[in-house]
Formats: structure tokens, sequence, C-alpha cells
């Protein structure tokens, strides 16, 4: 995903909290985006897990003892497979039932209100859940471009909409090891972002 002109500029301090959601999507976006890679398992090691409500200590647990190759091999029979993975991790599937429907058009008409649009690079739909996380993490890093209104709409449309059941399928999953924990931690997540988006502000 690519912001607009407007978001892609320099914006003012962005407070703690919308950081560390924004890095909390991040994360999300880049361990189901693609096999994890060196960068991510460095980037594990730096969080202090204390004092914090999500299971970043079993993240980390796991991610130590882990062989890269072998994470790669799990997230192509979770994702990809001969011709499909274990899960399809698309909105619309989870939505509608099939691919690339309703859920998918409606995601696109939004992006392009906000002034969001694929880059050359992306080849899944946008209704990816790798991709949809990314989208979370730009906006809670431009609250001001943002609002917390404007979050607020987008996740329970977008993702509050189905990605807890895909974090419990994720956690069932025959071929899951270390998406196992993924899964945990993407559902404990996406329910305090449920409690979040629920306060008034």
């Amino acid at each position: 995903m690519a912001t607009s002109d407007a978001t892609a500029a320099c914006s003012p301090a962005v407070p703690s909290e919308e950081q560390a959601r924004a890095g909390v999507y991040t994360l999300l976006g880049a361990l189901l985006g693609a096999p994890c890679t060196e960068d991510v398992c460095n980037f594990l090691a730096t969080i202090d897990a204390r004092d914090t409500t999500l299971p970043w200590q079993q993240l980390q647990a796991e991610i130590t003892s882990a062989d890269l190759q072998a994470l790669a091999h799990e997230y192509n029979a979770l994702f990809i497979g001969l011709g499909r993975g274990e899960l399809l991790p698309y909105g619309s599937v989870y939505l509608s039932g099939f691919l690339q429907e309703k859920p998918l058009a409606d995601l696109r008409q939004d992006l392009a209100r906000l002034g969001l649009e694929t880059t050359e690079e992306t080849h899944e739909p946008e209704d990816h859940a790798g991709a949809l996380c990314e989208v979370m993490s730009l906006m809670a890093s431009a609250p001001t471009d943002y609002s917390h209104e404007t979050q607020k709409t987008f996740f329970a449309q977008h993702l509050g909409s189905w990605m807890t059941e895909f974090f419990e399928d994720l956690v069932k999953a025959r071929d899951s090891g270390f998406y196992r924990v993924v899964g945990e931690f993407g559902k404990t997540f996406i329910a305090l972002e449920k409690q979040y988006f629920a306060m008034e502000v």
C-alpha cells in the first residue's frame, strides 16, 4: 500500500499509543504477508514484553528457537500450498464465502476515498489480512490525517468483522506451529482494538 501525497509528508509527533498500535499492525502485516524474515526475528527480540496484555513473550519464545526455513515451509503450507494453502486469509472469503466478492469492492472504494492505493509490488488482493494490517498501521501512524473515527469505521467494516475468526482458524490449523502463536497474538490484539474503538475520545 502507498499513502497519498498528504500522508507521505512529514507528520507531527505521533502519540505513543498510536505508535504502539502502528507497530503491532506492522508486525502482523509482516508475519501474515510473507514468510518470517531475520529482520522480523530481530525486531521481536527487541520488544520489552513486560507490562503488556499482548502475549509478546510467547512470540519471542517461539521465534528464538525457530528455523527460518522451517517457518517458510509452515507459511507456504498455511497460505500458499499446491494450488491453495490450508487457509484463505481474505476478507471476502470470511464475509461472503468467496474470493474477490462485494467486500473487496467495498474495501477498494474506501481505500480510494482515503487516498490509499496498492503499489506495483503488490500481488495479493487488498483484502488480504496482511495488507489490511499494513493499512491500519499507516492510519495509526498518521492520526492527523486519519482521525479516530475514520480508523474506527475502517476497522469495524474491514478487519473487526472477520479477523477474529481468521486468527481462531490460524490457531486451530493443522499446519500451524509458530503461526498458532501468531494466531493467539492476533486474536488478543483484535480484541484490544475493539475495546479501544469502543471508548469515547
